[in-house]
């Protein structure tokens, strides 16, 4: 199994953790249930640990024109919302929803180039909470590709996942599903998408970063 490196600090210091409750077990050899839960204790926070940041290697085939979800998780929402950042236009939102135990690397649905970015402190209200999107730290991408149409998608924090990672910056050219940044232990990722874009998904769907498309042009 390969590993992210955004895990390689969190792996270090649960494998110290993991080890000094197997000493602390060590000391009550003579209580075997007390030594066996520690044991199991351990290797549990660090398996848990090592899964989170898990990196498969995940072929894919993009194809001009699909809109790919950038995450693993569950669709939670599609609707037609109005965007006051950047497009100040009417889109269609489609957001997907992320729990500990989904990959939380972050690809980009499109290929093309930055034209917008920009971080923004705020809150950390549970992820599935409907004023999230703009009220919790997060950052805003829009991509354009070759064809002027543009997408902007959001890293949402909540109320468990205090870090968001991201690897690019305006002017910067991406390709199809190329990795873009890494949200620590669960959120979820908006995407705003053109009216005219045709959904290809619906609200519970499991989907799979790189692989599952969300909509057309």
């Amino acid at each position: 199994m390969r590993l992210h490196k955004e895990g390689t600090m969190s792996i270090i210091l649960t494998i110290i953790v993991g080890s000094i409750l197997v000493y602390i077990g060590s000391l009550f050899s003579d209580y075997f249930f007390v030594q066996l839960i520690l044991d199991l204790g351990a290797i549990y926070i660090v398996w848990m640990v090592l899964y989170f940041f898990r990196n498969p290697d995940r072929k894919f085939n993009a194809i001009e024109g699909n809109i790919y979800s950038p995450v693993d998780g569950k669709v939670v929402a599609i609707e037609r919302v109005f965007v006051d950042e950047y497009l100040n236009e009417e889109r269609i939102q489609i957001s997907v929803f992320m729990s500990p135990f989904n990959v939380h690397i972050n690809w980009t649905p499109i290929s093309g180039i930055v034209k917008y970015f920009k971080y923004h402190p705020g809150k950390f209200l549970v992820a599935w909470h409907p004023k999230s999107s703009t009220l919790n730290e997060r950052t805003t991408y829009v991509v354009e590709n070759k064809n002027g149409k543009t997408i902007l998608f959001r890293q949402i924090a909540g109320a468990v996942a205090r870090r968001i990672v991201h690897y690019k910056e305006e002017k910067d050219q991406v390709g199809p599903c190329e990795e873009f940044g890494f949200i620590k232990f669960g959120s979820r990722v908006d995407l705003f998408i053109p009216l005219d874009s045709k959904v290809t998904c619906k609200i519970d769907d499991k989907v799979q970063g790189r692989r599952s498309v969300l909509a057309e042009f």
